[in-house]
């Protein structure tokens, strides 16, 4: 079995101090923010599995029934000897793609947790033995830089995590993967598609309430990681549709006028009743959309593939 490289590029305490950052920057600007991020602990990490599989979250179906079918095309088009995949996780929708990619020579999976890493990796590996594997522990939002691996590359993006970053992140984080393209080397990126605004608020306010969990976890993880007083009980979780912006916004509202005391920034944060607090976007897209902004950071479009009910998208782009 062919040994798994593991490269750290984050200090040891780089979590924590990105998290306390991001609370102390966040929570005390109006209005007040947190990244979604920091949903996933373990526990925020089964929560959206479950989201995943619920009737009303249609896009890791959508994206999956794209991979299944395109994936042969995906590999002839790229003509990938190194997958390098941003956000990896568990690498379960990589499977698709490995299977596509019979030249394939590396995967360089790209993640924050060590622990998702080394269980994808050594699942890979024993379902292909002859695989090269070379694991970053990194922030894919931060300057990357790539192991040694033979190209053509194929860099994805996927599960429509590009929404998640504000349109200026996401110029910034488009020409950070253009400079890591070499001739020859492409992206392949996972966009959810604009559509009617019940179907999009449906898929981040489940009947069950999974989200809402999923949403309150961020409350769970200050509290346990700062020592912060958060109830989560003190909070409705809220999902909108923003029809200017085209995108969904996930909030926490405050039931009550209240005050969070988090110890370990020595901060006293004031909520008034009604009082929200953003934790995520979700940006929904359009081919021309997705074909501007990746123009803008020196890639063009070059393929474009959605589901049977045209719900998401996978583009293909290559470096001008």
């Amino acid at each position: 079995m062919s040994p798994i490289q593991l490269t750290r590029t984050l200090p040891a305490d780089a979590t924590d101090a990105a998290l306390r950052a991001d609370v102390l920057h966040g929570l005390t600007r109006h209005p007040k923010t947190l990244p979604p991020k920091w949903f996933y602990d373990a526990h925020g990490s089964e929560l959206f599995e479950e989201i995943t599989r619920l009737p009303e979250y249609y896009p890791t179906r959508a994206e999956r029934e794209i991979l299944v079918a395109r994936a042969s095309g995906i590999a002839t088009a790229s003509g990938a000897q190194t997958l390098v995949e941003l956000g990896s996780g568990s690498s379960d929708k990589t499977r698709h793609l490995l299977d596509a990619l019979p030249g394939l020579h590396s995967y360089v999976p790209v993640d924050v947790s060590e622990s998702a890493l080394r269980g994808a990796a050594e699942t890979l590996l024993a379902e292909r033995p002859d695989l090269s594997i070379h694991a970053l522990i990194a922030d894919f939002t931060d300057e990357l830089t790539l192991p040694d691996t033979p190209g053509p590359r194929l860099v994805a993006f996927l599960g429509g995590t590009i929404g998640n970053l504000l349109p200026d992140e996401r110029a910034v984080f488009l020409k950070s993967v253009r400079s890591l393209l070499s001739p020859g080397d492409s992206l392949l990126l996972g966009t959810d598609l604009v559509k009617d605004e019940r179907t999009l608020v449906a898929a981040y306010d489940d009947a069950a309430g999974v989200t809402a969990a999923f949403n309150k976890n961020v409350l769970t993880v200050v509290d346990r990681e700062l020592g912060a007083d958060f109830a989560p009980a003190d909070f409705d979780h809220v999902a909108l549709w923003d029809p200017k912006r085209e995108w969904i916004e996930m909030r926490l509202r405050a039931r009550r006028a209240l005050t969070v005391k988090i110890p370990e920034l020595d901060l006293v944060v004031p909520f008034t009743a009604g009082e929200e607090l953003r934790t995520e976007i979700s940006a929904k897209f359009r081919k021309e959309g997705v074909r501007g902004e990746l123009a803008s950071a020196g890639l063009t479009l070059t393929q474009w593939w959605t589901d049977s009910a045209d719900r998401f998208a996978v583009s293909l782009a290559t470096a001008v």
